[in-house]
C-alpha cells in the first residue's frame, strides 16, 4: 500500500509542480498585459447601465456604491437595488444616489418577478428601469476606480464579443479569515482561470463584472435563463457561447472587498463556491487538487520511500507557491499588505474546501440551506 501512495502522491506533485510553473507564466503574463495596456479612450462609447444588486448593510459599503457612480464614460445611468423595501442597504443607497443626481436611481423590487437565484431576483426589479444598450452586473462587495467603464466596455468595439469580464482580487477589511479569504481571489482563484484560458476560449463570467450586449442578454432569455442557477454569472457567459460569441476577459482587475467576521463564514461561503463549481464542471473540479502544489508535495513527503526526493519536491513546491503569490499581488495591483506566514494555512484550508464538496451538495447561502441540483441549478420554494 505504501508503494502505491507513494507513486500516486509523487504523480500529484510532480503535476501539480508543472502547473505551478505554468500558472506563473500566466500570471506574469497577464501582469505585462496590464503594464502594456494603457486606460482606454476610444470614440467607442455606447450607453451602459451599471447594476448594483444589494443586500444588507455591509461593510464599506458607500464608498464601493461610490466607485461605481463616478465612472469617467460619457453616457452611463446606475441602478442600485435591493429586493426588500426595509433592505437597509438601501438607506445608503439613497444617501449615495443623492451625490450624483439623476445618473443614479434606487429601486426595490416589490411586484417583480420571482425567482430561484437572490441576485437574480433582486436584478428582476432593478431591469425595467435600465436604459442602456450594454448590461453591466456587479456584485455589492466590488470596488473600482474611475476607468472601469471605459475599460470593459472597449472590447465591445470588436466583431464577436457577447460580454465581458473582469478578474478580481482580494483586499481584506480585517482579521485573519478575511485575509485567507481575499489571498484565495488573486492567489489561486485568478491564476487557475488564466491558466483555464490559455487552455480553450472562456465560456464564463465573474460577480466581478458581468458586462453584455443588451440585445445578446434580451435574446437568450434574460433572467428567465439564469434566475434558476446559484452561478448565476458562469451561466451567463454559457449561454453568449452557446450563441457563437466570445467572452472577452478584460485587462482590468476589479478589488474584492473582502469581509469574513468568523472562519465559519469563511468556509461556508467557500464550500458554497466549491460545490457550485463541482456541479457545474465535476471533471475540472476534480482536477482542481493540483492547484495546490504545496499540500500535494507534504502528503508525498508522508509516505515516500526516497526522503531526499520527496524534501526537493517540497522544497520546490514552497518555492513556486511564494513566487506565485508575490506575482499575482504584483500583476493584479494588490493593495493589501503580503501575508506569507499564512501560506500554508490558505492552501490546507483550500484542500479541506475542496474535499469537503465531495461529501454532499448542501450549500448555506444567507440565511438558506440549499441542496443543488445535478447542474447547478436551485430547487424551487
Amino acid at each position: 500500500m505504501r508503494t502505491f501512495l507513494d507513486k500516486v502522491t509523487g504523480a500529484l506533485a510532480l503535476a501539480s509542480l508543472a502547473y505551478g510553473a505554468f500558472a506563473l507564466a500566466r500570471v506574469a503574463r497577464f501582469g505585462r498585459l496590464r503594464e502594456r495596456t494603457p486606460s482606454p479612450r476610444s470614440a467607442y462609447a455606447p450607453s451602459v447601465t451599471v447594476l448594483k444588486p444589494l443586500h444588507g448593510a455591509e461593510p464599506l459599503l458607500a464608498e464601493k456604491l461610490r466607485s461605481f457612480c463616478d465612472q469617467d464614460y460619457p453616457s452611463y445611468d446606475v441602478i442600485l437595488g435591493a429586493r426588500d423595501a426595509d433592505d437597509p442597504a438601501l438607506d445608503v443607497a439613497r444617501s449615495v444616489a443623492a451625490e450624483f443626481g439623476e445618473r443614479v436611481r434606487v429601486v426595490d423590487g416589490r411586484g417583480a418577478p420571482p425567482h430561484r437565484n437572490p441576485k437574480a431576483n433582486t436584478l428582476a426589479g432593478m431591469l425595467p428601469h435600465a436604459r442602456g444598450t450594454i448590461l453591466a452586473i456587479a456584485d455589492s462587495d466590488m470596488r473600482v476606480q474611475r476607468d472601469w467603464l471605459r475599460s470593459i466596455v472597449a472590447p465591445f468595439a470588436r466583431e464577436g464579443v457577447g460580454a465581458v469580464t473582469c478578474l478580481y482580487r482580494g483586499e481584506p477589511t480585517g482579521g485573519i479569515a478575511s485575509a485567507l479569504g481575499a489571498m484565495a481571489n488573486h492567489e489561486q482563484y485568478a491564476p487557475s482561470v488564466l491558466v483555464a484560458q490559455a487552455l480553450g476560449p472562456l465560456r464564463y463570467t465573474f460577480g466581478s463584472t458581468m458586462a453584455v450586449r443588451r440585445d445578446v442578454f434580451e435574446a437568450f432569455g434574460g433572467l428567465d435563463a439564469i434566475g434558476a442557477h446559484v452561478a448565476d454569472d458562469a451561466r451567463l457567459g454559457e449561454l453568449v457561447a452557446e450563441r457563437g460569441l466570445r467572452v472577452e476577459l478584460s485587462p482590468y482587475v476589479v478589488e474584492n472587498v473582502v469581509d469574513e467576521p468568523t472562519f465559519a463564514a469563511l468556509w461556508s461561503h467557500e464550500l458554497r463556491w466549491a460545490r457550485t463549481h463541482r456541479a457545474l464542471r465535476p471533471a475540472a473540479y476534480l482536477g482542481l487538487v493540483i492547484t495546490y502544489p504545496f499540500p500535494l508535495a507534504l502528503a508525498h513527503l508522508a509516505v515516500a520511500r526516497r526522503r531526499g526526493r520527496a524534501l526537493a519536491l517540497v522544497a520546490t513546491a514552497l518555492a513556486l507557491r511564494l513566487g506565485l503569490a508575490f506575482a499575482a499581488r504584483r500583476a493584479l495591483g494588490v493593495r493589501s499588505r503580503a501575508r506569507p506566514e499564512l501560506i500554508a494555512a490558505r492552501d490546507l484550508l483550500g484542500v479541506a474546501v475542496w474535499a469537503a464538496a465531495f461529501a454532499s451538495r448542501n450549500v448555506r447561502w444567507g440565511r438558506r440551506d440549499l441542496r443543488l441540483s445535478a447542474d447547478g441549478s436551485l430547487p424551487p420554494g
